[in-house]
């Protein structure tokens, strides 16, 4: 799922256009200019999502400041279908990834030919018909995991790739917003790697980038974090994303962090085979040793540099004879 072996960088928009179309094409003007890899976006026909009587979560409250349904919220935050279509041109022009999660199925439909990747959320985890659809195309998946249990995550897993799904990144969630960081859990997304042996990632929704830093080196090959242009703009989600200057921040100290990681083979680099010549030590004469006299634990001792026999032949050098003389603090040869 990564590129080129480096972590994949989303960028959550989703509704922090406030339904602003000029809006929308500045964020993801903003976000290639910080180095991201795909900017997403979510796409929803308001009626076949949400009923009129569903209540906005508490975090939706607290964020708006307000109370409404659901319905009347997301009705502002939508953007038209032929919005996402000059979207998606717009990324292939700026040079990024164009993204956007379904809610329904008709928005399946619809995005299928803009994308060939698929984000579900976590609320769409449990929705059968839905996974059915996505699967049909054969697409890669990007699985969200918030609120559920192992076993929903697995009986989702089975509708997807029973239905055609090859191609699978589990991320690690918590649907929270923002998250407080003892309800993190991070160790979790080692959990669903352990489980069920599919690449692992963080979808983040806490405060800052110290998690999404921590997710890459335990070993996340994908961060999805939300992304606004002023976490005091009114909506659902600007509070738990990152302003530009903090999205370009994380970006760069991923990219430091996933070079860190390297490979898991533990060996030598160049340049510690050329520093263990001065930091490892040799045995050396303790003191003047004549030639034909037997080495022993008075006469030799270890020091750097270690370009000489290596003090782990110690027992096999111990009674030996001295091929020659050797003066104080030179450097033995059998």
């Amino acid at each position: 799922m990564n590129r080129d072996n480096k972590v994949l960088i989303i960028a959550e928009i989703g509704v922090n256009h406030n339904g602003d179309f000029d809006t929308a094409k500045r964020m993801i003007e903003i976000a290639k200019n910080c180095g991201v890899d795909i900017v997403k976006f979510q796409t929803f026909n308001v009626d076949a999502l949400t009923s009129g009587q569903a209540e906005m979560a508490k975090y939706q409250k607290d964020n708006i400041g307000k109370t409404e349904t659901q319905k009347e919220m997301l009705s502002k935050l939508a953007l038209s279908q032929e919005q996402f279509k000059e979207l998606a041109a717009y990324c292939r022009e700026t040079g990024i990834t164009f993204l956007s999660t379904p809610f329904d199925i008709e928005s399946v439909r619809f995005l299928n030919p803009l994308l060939d990747i698929w984000k579900i959320p976590s609320g769409e985890i449990t929705n059968y018909p839905y996974l059915v659809e996505i699967a049909k195309t054969g697409k890669k998946v990007i699985l969200s995991t918030g609120m559920c249990t192992l076993d929903e995550i697995k009986e989702a897993l089975d509708v997807l790739t029973y239905n055609g799904t090859k191609d699978i990144t589990l991320l690690h969630c918590t649907t929270d917003y923002p998250t407080p960081l003892e309800s993190v859990n991070l160790n979790a997304m080692l959990t669903l790697k352990e489980e069920f042996g599919y690449p692992v990632g963080y979808s983040d929704h806490t405060e800052g980038i110290e998690v999404d830093i921590a997710a890459v080196a335990m070993g996340a090959t994908v961060i999805e974090k939300h992304f606004t242009l002023d976490k005091n703009m009114p909506g659902p989600d600007h509070k738990a994303s990152l302003e530009p200057n903090e999205l370009r921040e994380m970006v760069q100290a991923i990219r430091k962090i996933e070079t860190a990681v390297g490979s898991s083979e533990k060996k030598p680099t160049q340049a510690e085979l050329d520093n263990r010549k001065v930091a490892r030590k040799s045995i050396v004469a303790a003191k003047d040793i004549k030639k034909g006299e037997n080495f022993t634990t008075e006469n030799i001792t270890t020091k750097r540099p270690g370009t000489g026999i290596s003090p782990m032949r110690w027992n096999e050098v111990i009674g030996q004879k001295a091929v020659r003389d050797f003066a104080a603090d030179e450097i033995i040869e059998l």
